[in-house]
């Protein structure tokens, strides 16, 4: 009925709140990917989010920041941050420790939450390299609450095959959004080097 009545009125419909609640789950998952099926973390992870013209967006970029500042020197990992072609802007980390750059990204997703801008974060992206160094993707859509796989081949191909096969054997550690249409392409990832 709500639904019925903002199309009536002419009232834009909210997006959907940030999920943050699976996001640590790829770090026990990633112990699983490495010692069962030979896929190794990446040493770099990204998060997306749309940015807004708004003084209180730059003030929760600011402390965002911060919190950057204070992570890396901690855990002695790098950020850089970046502006894609869609002019979204990604939080690029680089760690040797998986599990660090896991907890960053899920510290940086809740301070854009907690300032009321969780409704912005778009993706969290972990890189997994098999033996042959082909990656797959973990994607964190923060709307869905879930994760998706992507493997991107040449030519921007993607293995769909490894998707439906990894997202079956991880289904019981990962949070993974059941519907496969919902399994949306990321390509240009600004820390991916072998996409073409």
């Amino acid at each position: 009925m709500r639904r019925f009545l903002d199309i009536l009125l002419g009232r834009a419909a909210r997006p959907a709140p940030a999920k943050l609640e699976g996001l640590l789950a790829i770090a026990s998952a990633a112990i699983t990917m490495e010692a069962q099926l030979g896929f190794r973390p990446c040493r770099m992870a990204g998060m997306v989010f749309k940015p807004i013209e708004s003084v209180y967006f730059e003030r929760a970029q600011e402390e965002l920041e911060e919190l950057l500042r204070i992570a890396v020197r901690e855990t002695q990992s790098r950020f850089r941050l970046s502006t894609d072609s869609y002019r979204y802007r990604w939080v690029i980390l680089e760690d040797p420790d998986f599990e660090d750059l896991v907890a960053t990204i899920q510290a940086a997703s809740q301070i854009l939450t907690e300032h009321g801008f969780g409704e912005q974060l778009l993706a969290a992206v972990f890189r997994f390299d098999d033996q042959q160094g082909q990656p797959l993707f973990w994607i964190y859509q923060y709307k869905l609450g879930a994760f998706t796989p992507f493997a991107p081949r040449k030519g921007r191909q993607r293995d769909e095959a490894l998707e439906l096969r990894l997202a079956a054997v991880l289904e019981h550690e990962l949070p993974i959004e059941r519907r496969p249409e919902l399994w949306y392409a990321l390509w240009d990832i600004p820390f991916s080097v072998t996409q073409e």
